[in-house]
């Protein structure tokens, strides 16, 4: 089924509004039906789940739906998805409660390829334990992260290891499935950050061998919102710090006083708008499959056509590899000017391409761009021709 952008951008709200948006890595704009989803429950008699009252009814129905949405996403199951304020927040909650089992001389495994949010909870944790922090390094010529570099680094004291789906600075791709493989042949757990692939592809957690995959519905036109889903019986032996009345059912036990609702709602939404982007028949989980297959090709077009055309430019630069599999995501620098100046300069033409690190210092730093980074553009559901053609326009402006 063909991809009908210009349906799909018809949509959103905040494209009336002119700007070319290539921010969408840091947060996408939302369709009209997720706005009216967080209002509309606004609007509503709600209440402490429960099942006397109708406003009790309300808000149970709406954690129930939300919790199926993001397993129908994920390809996981309802009883593992664990809600929360922030992937952040539920990282470092997660990684705080893993850490009561590790004792010194235990090991823990992070990338220099990641957001510092899947880097720090875990640093940071294994400081507190006495557990040994060992890097993984990536080619910052390509900015791939091979299996090698990560399995090479694993012992029988490995405890943990962690690293992204997609680098949300370069959108590189590691192999995941294989990564998976060496860490569980170790003993060891697999916490994998899914923020950045989330939005541009079907996910199946069990095909990746995740024990515990994070991400962001603010990233795939939904609210702001952590979800972390995993097998129910992995979260089964994890035990948080928790109040006294709280449930320990699984995976409530996770989450800590009331859930956003309205934000649950939303949620559910942006799902129900990701599964209908193109017309399909059958399950959720099916329809997100025929979507997200037709988003993939059109988003990697967009891709092209952007790098193709900054390629062109003298002077610009694109960081890691311009070819190899990854997210429609491209860093690049316009010869010696600072990106913030590069990022203002597109802003006053209503071509939104922030510029810097965006919390992956480590990676920023190995790549030789330091705290400064460089200019991301990012595709998403709403990118179409025009809106490429308008950032090339700007680059060569600048660029003289």
């Amino acid at each position: 089924m063909a991809y009908d952008v210009a349906a799909v951008r018809a949509r959103f709200p905040a494209l009336d509004e002119g700007a070319a948006h290539f921010d969408g890595p840091g947060g996408s704009q939302v369709p009209d039906v997720v706005a009216d989803a967080v209002a509309g429950t606004l609007r509503a008699a709600i209440a402490n789940r429960g099942v006397r009252t109708a406003a009790e009814r309300r808000a149970d129905a709406i954690v129930i739906e939300a919790r199926q949405a993001m397993a129908d996403l994920l390809g996981g199951t309802p009883s593992g998805i664990v809600l929360g304020r922030s992937m952040t927040q539920l990282t470092y909650d997660m990684a705080r409660a893993l850490a009561k089992g590790w004792n010194p001389g235990d090991e823990v495994v992070v990338s220099r390829l990641d957001h510092d949010a899947n880097i720090r909870p875990w640093v940071h944790a294994a400081e507190s334990r006495g557990v040994t922090v060992r890097w993984a390094e990536f080619a910052p010529e390509t900015g791939e992260l091979d299996t090698a570099a990560v399995a090479d680094l694993l012992t029988e004291r490995t405890r943990l290891v962690a690293v992204t789906a997609a680098s949300n600075l370069l959108g590189t791709r590691p192999d995941i499935p294989a990564i998976a493989e060496a860490v569980h042949a170790a003993g060891a757990l697999l916490y994998v950050d899914g923020v950045h692939l989330t939005p541009h592809t079907l996910v199946d957690i069990g095909q990746l061998g995740a024990d515990f995959f994070a991400c962001s519905p603010y990233k795939f036109l939904g609210p702001h919102l952590g979800v972390l889903a995993a097998d129910p019986g992995v979260l089964e032996t994890v035990h948080p710090d928790k109040l006294l009345p709280a449930t320990d059912v699984v995976p409530e036990r996770f989450e800590l006083g009331t859930l956003p609702y309205e934000v649950l709602s939303g949620t559910t939404a942006a799902v129900d708008f990701l599964a209908d982007l193109v017309p399909g028949e059958g399950t959720r989980r099916e329809r997100l499959a025929g979507s997200m297959a037709a988003l993939e090709r059109h988003e990697e077009i967009m891709l092209e056509r952007l790098d193709s055309g900054l390629a062109e430019i003298p002077g610009v630069v694109l960081h890691g590899s311009p070819r190899r599999r990854r997210t429609p995501t491209t860093l690049f620098s316009v010869g010696r000017v600072p990106p913030a100046d590069v990022h203002e300069f597109l802003a006053a033409r209503g071509v939104n391409a922030p510029a810097g690190s965006f919390y992956a210092l480590e990676c920023s730093h190995r790549l030789g761009l330091g705290d400064a980074g460089a200019v991301r553009a990012g595709m998403a559901p709403y990118t179409d021709d025009s809106d490429v053609d308008r950032l090339l326009k700007g680059v060569r402006e600048l660029a003289g």
